[in-house]
């Protein structure tokens, strides 16, 4: 009977650390089911799967939402045939993705936690192995899986609500923006503090390699930049430098969480202290393909702008990785009251996950965002973040 008792008690642990890690995995990306999505898109360039580009957020709300209802319902016992070895098909998927993506090198982040908890490739790689074994454990003891209601009926009805809330978190997120945003341009966040390395801090340290031959005796050697100078073996001429160096990082330093930020004009002049670091207010129509954009929402943001110009110190910008000829194309026969500058796309997707979105910066702090879903008129916009002129 200790014996029993010692394994159901096993069992249980196992279910709720299963269960734990499956559904805090699923809602952290089910928070930001884009940023997930840019990340299978990642996956899909590497096994050379480039047209499920266009479906990477349905595939995003997908998973997200299998990995919150399969860990919900390990909890409460459901289907646990069906559970277990789903649980154990899906880690033996991502074990394989974790592998291959650690061992060569082809996805740097893996995005098993989203934002939230970012991991490397290796870290994700050794989390899914643990998980084989806890699953591998279920599996093995699933008919010790209780339910904790027998009701059918209930179970059913109970599994039916699971499943609506988990897809509709995803659904919800992207349509919304996401609830808890872990990103560096978040609502409060100033901008310039992150864009820059504060005093004490130190940077990545590398140390250059060299490949030495002695042209005299034909020996191959490699060495460091301090070692070819400590020894001093540059004043011996009959070794020389061949090929070229190679950089590798000695020790990690402090990562700047905005690096990648860089806003210019059309005609190449850098204007991004212009925009992060100014005291006023300023709006940011945020399109990173401005040819993908909401053409509707984007028209809209347009007139947005052209209202709050009559009555409020308001510089509005449009800020786009597209060509001044596409902003041209989107605008059409009507006026652009922002002016267009232009950053990469990478730090456009992650300032704010829409196309168009709205941001208001102010003295470089985030101050609000919006989906072109819930984008506010004039009169909401200013009554709430501007001050009359």
């Amino acid at each position: 009977m200790a014996k029993n008792h010692i394994s159901y008690q096993a069992i249980w642990i196992v279910r709720i650390i299963v269960a734990a890690v499956f559904i805090f995995s699923g809602v952290v990306k089910a928070n930001d089911p884009i940023g997930f999505g840019y990340k299978l898109e990642e996956y899909f360039t590497v096994f050379g799967l480039p047209f499920l580009n266009d479906y990477k957020v349905a595939f995003a709300i997908f998973i997200c939402s299998l990995e919150i209802i399969l860990g919900s319902l390990l909890i409460f016992g459901f289907w646990r045939k069906k559970v277990v070895w789903g649980l154990l098909l899906l880690t033996i998927f991502f074990t394989f993705l974790t592998f291959y993506s650690a061992y060569f090198e082809v996805v740097t982040s893996c995005g098993c936690f989203g934002d939230a908890i970012p991991l490397t490739p290796w870290q994700s790689f050794i989390k899914d192995c643990i998980l084989l074994l806890l699953i591998s454990f279920l599996v093995y003891h699933q008919r010790k899986i209780t339910p904790l209601i027998s009701d059918s009926y209930t179970r059913s009805i109970l599994t039916a609500c699971i499943i609506v809330i988990s897809v509709g978190l995803g659904v919800y997120t992207y349509n919304f923006l996401p609830i808890v945003d872990f990103l560096p341009y978040k609502v409060g966040n100033h901008l310039p503090s992150l864009m820059t390395v504060p005093e004490g801090e130190s940077l990545d340290e590398y140390e250059t390699i060299y490949t030495l031959e002695n042209e005299r005796s034909g020996e191959v050697k490699k060495m460091t930049d301090k070692e070819y100078l400590s020894e001093e073996i540059w004043k011996d001429e009959e070794w020389k430098i061949i090929g070229d160096p190679e950089t590798r990082l000695v020790k990690e330093g402090y990562q700047v969480p905005i690096s990648d930020l860089i806003i210019n004009d059309h005609e190449g002049i850098n204007r991004t202290d212009d925009i992060v670091a100014n005291p006023d207010n300023i709006l940011l129509i945020v399109a990173y393909d401005i040819n993908k954009a909401n053409q509707p929402a984007l028209l809209k943001m347009n007139k947005l702008a052209k209202d709050l110009a009559r009555d409020y110190r308001l510089h509005t910008v449009l800020l786009t990785a597209s060509t001044l000829a596409d902003v041209e194309s989107a605008i059409g026969d009507s006026t652009l009251y922002a002016e267009a500058l232009f950053a990469d796309a990478v730090p456009l997707k992650t300032m704010v996950r829409s196309n168009p979105g709205l941001v208001l910066l102010r003295d470089g702090v985030v101050i609000k965002k919006w989906h072109f879903h819930l984008m506010p008129d004039a009169e909401q916009l200013s009554s709430k973040y501007l001050s009359p002129e």
